[in-house]
């Protein structure tokens, strides 16, 4: 009979989570996460959905991820709006993703925030 080691924790904060990753994938989610902080300074770091993710007011906002083949940027339906933009990137609903060795541009992270930004001011 097989024994039990002990079980892999889930990482609770993005220092956690970025940990668990390749060099190159952790690299790439660290420049997301500064230009993310760079545009929106009062946003509050966690994990939702097992990936970092970022609040604002309390109410998620944008994530970032890493799988065996490429990273994502979740920055919602604001990707539509930058469809020319992110031509260079495969896109899905309210997700872009990348390859760790063409990351996205820190330029384009802080215009895809401050756009989130804008639509969040929306909710209240």
């Amino acid at each position: 009979m097989k024994t039990k080691g002990p079980r892999p924790t889930k990482p609770t904060t993005i220092d956690e989570y970025l940990n668990l990753l390749r060099p190159d994938q952790r690299a790439a989610l660290q420049n997301v996460r500064k230009a993310i902080h760079a545009a929106a300074p009062a946003v509050e770091e966690c994990i939702s959905y097992g990936v970092a993710a970022f609040r604002l007011n309390g109410k998620f906002f944008v994530g970032m991820g890493a799988t065996e083949h490429h990273c994502a940027f979740y920055p919602g339906a604001t990707v539509q709006a930058f469809g020319a933009l992110l031509k260079d990137c495969e896109t899905g609903k309210g997700t872009i993703r990348f390859q760790p060795d063409q990351p996205l541009a820190a330029s384009l992270v802080r215009k895809l925030v401050r756009t989130r930004i804008a639509d969040h001011a929306r909710w209240k």
